[in-house]
């Protein structure tokens, strides 16, 4: 079945092109039509993200998305909002590490009204003085209620030991002094220097014509001219710190969570990687979930994850255990997580592995927002919408000796991060 899956999302993939035009301004526009339902998804991706912030601006990028939609220089919070519900449609943004992000949802009839909406609201936001303050306060209030999640807590203290002086490593809401103290001028610099047309990627799914969307963006966003653009930001490479921390919080069980320094998408050892990831802990098939929930009763829970990044990345293990079995379950995780440097998988785990990873992206791609987010991703990564089909091929060719070798290559001397009751 999985395999069938499969051939039909790649079959898709042929038979459903990807328009792509780049407009005079630099503008890249992705449209793929989908006429099967009345439902237009785009997707606006601004290249660059959180690792333009430093120490000294950490959040800004965060809280900017957030203002957003809070009111342009013609329209206020209350006006975006009724024209958006009065269509039945939805909106939204994004702070990713690699991009910025606002996307909508909306019926083919009202695709031109939002798409409108969304072209003011990312050139021209108000930035208002009173809007900054309330959202000030609410990130302030994240914050603290970040600080009482124990995973929120212990992985944003794994993330400095893994990415060092990187921005990848600043907190994602910022700190309550750089929230506290940034001013509605430094927002302003920011959008400025970051929000403009050649770092901008527009992806489209729905019933639209390629032609009648590229002419809307066209429209809407063609007069939309750069400002003289600043040198791009030298950034420091992830510096892995191999380090153990532990953070005491009163709660019911003990977190553990293991980072391996791991490398960019651009790596040749990225869909090794991927795969392991999933094998480790996809699902209750996973290693991880076999070995340390139904085997040795360690785990209330259990996972592993491998993001991807442009800058670097990891490779994340985590399991929450009860505090009297901490010290056997962080010796068991790793020893599990690093096991496949020392144990080739046999052929058999290989293909399912290969059939479960393939048979879920297959699945990632079902409605008109996941095929635009998709796409426009790729697309602002560097990496071109065909990566789609090529990530596919690069599973399907990894061997039993290729997953030794990178799991010798990376798994060893991970950050560890642990809270829970002292």
């Amino acid at each position: 079945m999985l395999c069938s899956l499969l051939n039909s999302q790649l079959l898709n993939s042929i038979l459903t092109p990807v328009h792509t035009v780049k407009l005079a301004n630099g503008i890249t526009v992705l449209v793929v039509e989908n006429p099967v339902a009345d439902i237009v998804a785009t997707r606006c991706f601004i290249a660059g993200g959180t690792k333009l912030e430093t120490a000294a601006n950490a959040g800004i990028g965060q809280l900017l998305m957030r203002l957003l939609t809070r009111g342009t220089t013609r329209l206020d919070s209350q006006a975006i909002a009724t024209q958006i519900e009065s269509l039945g449609a939805s909106m939204g943004t994004e702070a990713n590490p690699d991009y910025f992000g606002l996307g909508f949802k909306t019926i083919g009839e009202d695709f031109e009204q939002v798409l409108a909406l969304s072209a003011e609201i990312l050139r021209s936001p108000s930035l208002a003085a009173t809007e900054l303050e309330l959202e000030r306060r609410l990130t302030l209030q994240g914050m603290r209620a970040q600080q009482e999640r124990p995973f929120n807590l212990a992985f944003a203290i794994l993330q400095q030991l893994i990415y060092g002086d990187h921005p990848y490593g600043l907190p994602s809401l910022g700190t309550a002094e750089t929230i506290t103290s940034l001013s509605r001028t430094q927002l302003e610099d920011f959008h400025q220097q970051y929000f403009s047309p050649q770092h901008l990627v527009v992806s489209i799914a729905g019933k639209i014509g390629s032609a009648q969307a590229i002419a809307l963006v066209e429209q809407y966003f063609g007069d939309w001219q750069a400002q003289v653009q600043p040198p791009s930001p030298s950034l420091p490479l992830p510096q892995l710190r191999p380090e153990k921390i532990t953070t005491v919080q009163e709660s019911q069980q003990t977190l553990l969570i293991l980072g391996y320094g791991a490398p960019s998408v651009i790596s040749p050892d990225y869909a090794v990687l991927k795969l392991i990831a999933s094998y480790l802990g996809n699902g209750v098939s996973s290693r991880l979930f076999v070995e340390l929930r139904e085997k040795q009763g360690l785990a209330y829970e259990v996972s592993a994850f491998y993001p991807t990044r442009i800058c670097g990345s990891e490779l994340v293990s985590y399991m929450g255990t009860s505090p009297h079995q901490a010290e056997l379950a962080l010796a068991s995780l790793q020893a599990e997580t690093e096991r496949l440097a020392t144990e080739c998988l046999t052929s058999h785990e290989l293909k399912i592995a290969k059939s479960k990873l393939l048979g879920q992206y297959a699945l990632s791609k079902q409605t008109n927002a996941q095929i635009a987010q998709i796409y426009g991703w790729y697309e602002t990564l560097g990496l071109g919408v065909e990566f789609d089909w090529k990530y596919a091929e690069l599973i399907s060719q990894v061997a039993i000796a290729d997953v030794q070798r990178v799991a010798e290559k990376y798994l060893y001397s991970p950050a560890i991060s642990i809270i829970g009751p002292g």
